[in-house]
């Protein structure tokens, strides 16, 4: 099936919205199936486990500042 150049802009424009949900359901999905997850909550790295309780692990460095365009090499 070909889209038409409208469909697919259309699409293309709830990309981020849908990437939101596919993470949002691959949370709880991890949760429910008995594994915890790491998130970045305020600074920290934090395990989340199935019964609601969070895990310290370490705190995060400060988020770098990126320019569109912009290239970073990693040493």
């Amino acid at each position: 099936m070909a889209l038409s150049e409208e469909e697919m802009l259309y699409l293309e424009k709830h990309i981020p919205e849908l990437a939101e949900l596919a993470f949002k359901k691959a949370y709880w999905d991890a949760l429910a199936s008995g594994s915890s997850v790491v998130i970045s909550e305020n600074g920290a790295l934090m395990e989340v486990f199935p019964n609601g309780k969070k895990k310290f692990i370490k705190h995060l460095p400060p988020w770098t500042p990126v320019v569109p365009g912009q290239k970073f090499y990693i040493r």
